[in-house]
């Protein structure tokens, strides 16, 4: 059963992330995105049967609206392969969409607007055009730093479980693109809702998972409170998803920011936490904590 779970998961892997795919994918987002862009000017032009046009918007912002749908969607399954490499590579990952998710909010406030633009109609859809955007900026600062603090460590010095909890992750990542592919097709079925808040609620519970299965292979304060607390970043993120805005960009700069605590603290106490964890397990209390 774990070659077999290794095995799928690693052809799977190497298909989504070749260049080939990419190109691919690259290929299929500029024609959607030019290709909606003349669609939207036909129908401003009235050059397209009353149905099609019935069902275009006027505004050429809503091309830009998709095409970074498309994009996020591909990011989507990058963030699921990330995860069986490294919780916190997974959730930095996270932060990274959720700050294109802003991006893209910001070009949905002028996809609902008429056009040509005037200053009048777009005052208000402008503040929150810049409340999302300079919310993802922030965003983008502290995962610099969120990165350069991070510190790979094994998650048991016994090779074996290591190699368990990798092969656990890979069959939760198998499961999520399962998922994804599930609520990707929902619209093909007359079923509509929102997929990214959808899926986000599911990557919450695969974080809790995944912290579970981690005390199979290591017991460790350290990495129940690591996990555990990358997990709550996950919780802020999916709550910002519904937020209005400006309360959006505040709770995905707070799950940064927490995060970005959770790591520091992590790497700059690991050795004092694991030589407490040793002495413990051996029925010692270390000197440094006998206060």
């Amino acid at each position: 059963m774990r070659r077999r779970i290794n095995e799928g998961y690693e052809r799977l892997e190497a298909f989504w992330e070749g260049a080939r795919t990419r190109r691919v994918v690259a290929a299929v987002i500029v024609a959607v995105f030019v290709g909606y862009v003349i669609a939207i000017e036909l129908a401003r032009r009235g050059l397209l049967p009353g149905a099609a046009s019935a069902r275009l918007p006027r505004n050429h912002f809503h091309a830009v609206e998709v095409a970074f749908y498309l994009l996020l969607a591909f990011e989507v399954v990058g963030l699921v392969f990330t995860l069986s490499h490294s919780v916190s590579t997974a959730a930095g990952k996270q932060l990274e969409i959720f700050s294109l998710i802003l991006l893209r909010h910001s070009f949905e406030e002028f996809g609902h607007l008429p056009e040509p633009i005037a200053w009048d109609g777009a005052r208000d859809a402008v503040g929150r055009m810049l409340g999302n955007a300079f919310g993802a900026l922030a965003i983008f600062v502290v995962l610099g730093f969120y990165y350069a603090a991070l510190r790979p460590r094994p998650l048991s010095a016994d090779a074996r479980d290591t190699v368990g909890f990798v092969t656990a992750k890979r069959a939760v990542a198998l499961a999520l693109v399962a998922v994804f592919g599930w609520l990707a097709g929902r619209p093909l079925l007359g079923r509509h809702g929102q997929f990214f808040e959808s899926f986000y609620t599911v990557l919450q519970l695969a974080d809790v998972l995944v912290v579970l299965l981690s005390l199979r292979y290591s017991t460790s304060y350290l990495v129940v409170f690591r996990n555990s607390g990358l997990a709550v970043a996950t919780v802020l993120l999916r709550v910002g998803l519904s937020a209005p805005p400006y309360v959006n960009a505040g709770l995905g700069l707070a799950a940064a920011l927490f995060s970005l605590g959770v790591t520091v603290a992590s790497s700059r106490f690991a050795p004092l936490l694991e030589r407490a964890d040793e002495h413990a397990g051996k029925g010692q209390r270390p000197a440094s904590l006998a206060q």
